[in-house]
């Protein structure tokens, strides 16, 4: 039997051609190479006429997929996110640990957005994309461009440290309240201020501290290095804890928790935060 999927198309700003359009819009065919592959095949039809990667959609249409049942659709990840703002240019979702955010694996972020996110009706829509990276075992805001110039544009932002973040984590050990930390890290000068938020004892390692991060630099594993250097490293941080303070189990107690800057197309102030995971609170009480 053979696979059909169907999509009307909703009122457009501006016409826009079926390969352009069409990303996304089918689950057996979620990208934009697989799309331009389908529309090969024969396997589209606009209005009923089989369509071309010239087939250009100006709103109103029936666009049906028709898979023949000698071929298997393509796999599409099933995974539920949090979407905490999302326009036509841009969203922002929390990330939760566990999952990488791209790369060469079927289980990641950028392979849930299109399921997770409308469509941006803008010419130039492209499959949604994350511009910043966070670790696998690290939760919390991760932003994503939705359109070709704006990807372009968020990476510049980030480029020019036109984006404040803040982070929060759980370190162990003694600490000054506050202070700068500057070091190379893979060989690039790298900056992160912090400030210790709360303190409680612990009688397995002896003091936690709940510290709010704000990176200066976009380094790779920036923060878990400093930290880990100065002698504080995260709780649960197995690549750059130390032993016997490694904590199994329980995940890396690092969460990206807000992101401030000028919206580069409405120009608005955007501040969006992610709240502290519960598992922070069991540690320090509830954290105002």
């Amino acid at each position: 039997m053979e696979t059909v999927e169907t999509h009307n198309v909703p009122k457009l700003t501006s016409s826009l051609r079926l390969q352009e359009y069409g990303v996304g819009i089918f689950d057996a065919y979620p990208t934009k190479s697989a799309l331009k592959k389908a529309l090969k095949k024969n396997y589209i039809a606009v209005n009923g006429v089989v369509a071309t990667s010239a087939t250009v959609i100006n709103g109103g249409e029936s666009i049906t997929l028709t898979i023949p049942k000698h071929v298997s659709p393509k796999k599409r990840l099933n995974f539920k996110l949090n979407v905490l703002f999302e326009d036509d240019y841009l969203a922002v979702i929390h990330k939760p640990a566990g999952i990488l955010v791209s790369g060469n694996h079927f289980k990641t972020i950028a392979n849930a957005l299109v399921q997770n996110l409308k469509r941006s009706t803008l010419s130039d829509a492209t499959k949604p994309q994350p511009v910043h990276r966070l670790d696998f075992a690290t939760t919390g805001i991760l932003l994503v461009g939705k359109t070709n110039d704006s990807i372009r544009t968020l990476n510049k932002l980030f480029e020019n440290k036109d984006i404040e973040k803040t982070y929060y984590a759980v370190t162990i050990g003694s600490m000054n309240n506050e202070g700068l930390i500057t070091s190379n890290v893979d060989d690039k000068p790298s900056k992160s201020k912090y400030m210790v938020i709360k303190t409680v004892l612990s009688e397995r390692f002896g003091k936690l501290n709940l510290v709010q991060l704000h990176p200066l630099t976009g380094r790779r594993h920036q923060l878990r290095i400093h930290l880990s250097a100065f002698g504080n490293p995260i709780l649960g941080d197995k690549d750059y804890g130390k032993d016997p303070f490694i904590l199994n189990g329980k995940g890396m107690y690092l969460h990206a928790y807000s992101l401030k800057f000028k919206h580069p197309y409405t120009h608005a102030a955007v501040f969006i935060k992610s709240e502290l995971p519960e598992r922070f609170n069991k540690i320090f009480g509830q954290i105002n």
